[in-house]
């Protein structure tokens, strides 16, 4: 398939078989999704698109999710472009510049010669592709832009080849080889762009665990984890990766599940509760018993809503192609008409051929080969500049019919790492550095986020920790240690009440309300009593507000998605300015609302940073990636952020959009060209070398107008 319009025919081909109740065509995965009943066979499918022209193979269960290497195909395209490039750029300096062939002792009849043996290649090797698809096209009584570049470029060279062998000095070679080379390079930008989310299936496959430690009459045996069977009991060390979901049936450890609900806070595990495979174990030993192996477990799920939501995203059909649709056969008949008139009016052969000749390239479709690429590299180079990423066309047309975007909070309104923000003494002979470097010296043995956030906290005010003597940790509940012959205790209100030390009502008071704002609270004690708390949050990204603000000033709707608990999600939504704000939420619930909203009519964009965030990127009309986050939430996405900076998101959209425009003006103002310039042709005002010449200016203009995009 060489456009979105090829898999819209072999989509409506794949439906015309009987028994087949619903076809897609995904263009970028290259793969065919057909729901039939009983009684059709496979291969009837692969003959009916073999019939519309086009070549396709049923995949093998278990098979290759992707049908098209993207890589190979971008390579291929590249090294035309190169060659053609190298091959048109004599030609066209030539035609421009004719006092050059002067210098070098080469008249007219050589540099017809040259030009003939440089634009042959890049005709009919280069440009083969073109010529193919118009063939097939021709076939079944169908066109699209693939014809009209063949048969702009083959007119253009056929009556130059023609001209030459009969002693004529009318030659277009650098007009031929020039609609190749400019279409290749639209082509060859957007073959980059497309394929991006097998990529990010891998990197989520990659987070599985390949191996389990299986539990069999008391001993420890690694077995494969494809054979891990429900019911199995599994031994989960700290620093392992779950294998399979399951229940902790013994032991107690914090796991880290920032792939499901990107929140950086681990989260405590016991006997009786749920763990996830592909989670992180980090403390202490786990024995979990199998309850969902296979395709069935979390991070599987997540694999195939990444894989259904590209499924579900129908290509965009470029506009060029919609339109040439009804251009290229009206050209087709006015360059017939146009032959047919002048023969029958003059009896010349020549003058018939020349004006139906003008007709063909002035209709070229250079400035429209030109329109987008151009633009998209302006844009595109901009946006780097910018810390912006933007991945191809359909990117803009998106962009320019956004309607909502949902923001994701850990990581990309919030830092995503917790901190100190509140240290509160629960008497007046202490003072906050001395809560703060207490609880920082005991918690500079632990592992435990929220302890490393502790110490973090300290180093940031100055304070120097002191030595730790019998440091021990209650996993799940904090740690204790003996500083100068006392014992420290920090961590939850329970573990100090166990130790024997009491809370004032004040203090007790102060972490409801502290906890009310959606912070982290820790209790530090010691000579019996708490003596203090310490407050630990997500910071708020500087420039949340604005960006939120920036949004809405563009008549977009704002929403915010978390797989926080609802206290939290409030209070970061109040302070960024977001009201609608959607708490509790695993990956499926993300897409689930995205899905809603799109049932609307809407065209929603996702914003987020984590593994958890990558279905719903997918599934997303524009998916919008934090650059500091997952490398599988980047693949999935259609914008990347550099950088974390939340106000480089409403100027992503404010480039896509402009880009869009500037888009639509180039493909106007070719088109327009087209329309005014074709009449005059037919009319035989406009000579083959005028048009070409027409056709260059055209795409000059083109250009400039694109380049304005780097004053964005």
């Amino acid at each position: 398939m060489t456009c979105a319009s090829c898999a819209m025919r072999v989509e409506k081909a794949l439906s015309k078989v009987p028994g087949v109740d619903d076809a897609f065509v995904n263009y970028a995965g290259g793969q065919a999704v057909v729901s039939y009943r009983d009684g059709v066979d496979p291969d009837d499918l692969v003959a009916a698109a073999q019939r519309a022209g086009y070549g396709m193979q049923a995949l093998d269960p278990g098979g290759s999710a992707w049908g098209r290497d993207d890589d190979a195909h971008a390579r291929s395209l590249r090294t035309r472009l190169i060659v053609s490039a190298v091959l048109t750029t004599p030609l066209v300096l030539l035609h421009f510049l004719p006092q050059l062939g002067g210098a070098l002792g080469m008249d007219h009849t050589r540099m017809a010669w040259l030009g003939l043996v440089l634009s042959a290649p890049v005709q009919f090797w280069a440009g083969w592709t073109f010529l193919r698809s118009a063939v097939a096209r021709l076939r079944h009584g169908q066109t699209n832009m693939d014809t009209l570049i063949a048969v702009g470029s083959l007119s253009a060279f056929g009556f130059s080849a023609w001209s030459l062998f009969t002693g004529g000095h009318a030659v277009y070679f650098e007009t031929a080889a020039a609609i190749i080379t400019l279409i290749l390079l639209g082509k060859y930008f957007e073959a980059r762009a497309v394929g991006r989310t097998s990529g990010a299936i891998a990197r989520l496959v990659e987070m599985g665990a390949k191996q389990a430690t299986q539990l069999v009459n008391g001993e420890e045996i690694t077995v494969p984890v494809e054979r891990v069977m429900p019911g199995d009991i599994l031994v989960i060390r700290p620093g392992e990766r779950v294998a399979v979901d399951g229940t902790v049936v013994s032991g107690a450890s914090a796991l880290d599940e920032s792939m499901l609900t990107g929140e950086p806070v681990p989260v405590d595990k016991v006997a009786g509760d749920e763990v996830f495979g592909g989670t992180l174990n980090q403390q202490g030993r786990l024995e979990v018993v199998a309850s969902r192996v296979g395709a069935a477990t979390a991070l599987s799920q997540i694999v195939e809503l990444v894989k259904q939501a590209q499924g579900s995203k129908a290509p965009i059909q470029r506009l060029a192609d919609r339109v040439a649709g009804v251009f290229v056969p009206v050209v087709l008949a006015v360059a017939a008409a146009t032959f047919a008139g002048w023969y029958l009016s003059s009896g010349s052969l020549e003058k018939a051929l020349i004006a139906s000749i003008a007709v063909l390239i002035i209709a070229c479709p250079c400035a429209m080969g030109l329109a987008t690429p151009t633009a998209i590299m302006a844009g595109s180079g901009r946006g780097a500049e910018m810390g912006v990423l933007i991945r191809g066309g359909e990117v803009f047309e998106r962009s320019g019919k956004l309607d909502a975007v949902i923001l994701d909070k850990t990581g990309t309104l919030t830092e995503g790492r917790m901190t100190v923000t509140d240290v509160v003494t629960g008497t007046p002979t202490t003072t906050s550095d001395e809560v703060l470097r207490r609880a920082a010296s005991v918690e500079s043995g632990s592992e435990h986020p929220i302890g490393r956030a502790i110490v973090a906290g300290a180093g940031e005010r100055g304070l120097e920790l002191v030595p730790v003597d019998g440091f021990g940790s209650s996993t799940g509940f904090g740690v204790h240690g003996v500083i100068d012959g006392v014992e420290v205790v920090v961590g939850k209100a329970l573990m100090l009440q166990e130790r024997g030390l009491s809370r004032s009502e004040d203090l007790k008071a102060r972490a409801r309300q502290l906890q009310e704002e959606g912070k982290t609270v820790v209790a530090v004690g010691w000579d019996g009593h708490a003596m203090g708390l310490v407050a630990l949050s997500d910071r708020i990204r500087a420039g949340a507000a604005k960006a939120v603000s920036d949004l809405k000033a563009a008549g977009i709707e704002v929403a915010m998605i978390t797989g926080d608990n609802k206290v939290v999600a409030q209070v970061v939504g109040g302070q960024v300015g977001i009201d609608r704000v959607i708490a509790g939420v695993l990956p499926g619930g993300k897409v689930d609302e995205i899905r809603r909203l799109q049932a609307e009519g809407k065209i929603v964009a996702m914003v987020g940073d984590g593994i958890n965030d990558a279905p719903a990127l997918t599934q997303a009309d524009l998916g919008i990636a934090i650059g500091t986050g997952a490398d599988v939430a980047i693949e999935a996405s259609d914008i990347t952020l550099v950088s974390a900076d939340p106000t480089r998101i409403p100027a992503a959209i404010g480039l896509a959009r402009k880009t869009l425009r500037v888009i639509h003006q180039n493909l106007f103002w070719a088109f327009a060209y087209n329309v005014a310039a074709v009449p005059l042709a037919a009319f035989g005002k406009l000579s083959p070398s005028i048009a070409a010449g027409a056709m260059a200016f055209s795409s000059v203009s083109v250009v400039a107008n694109a380049l304005r995009l780097r004053h964005f």
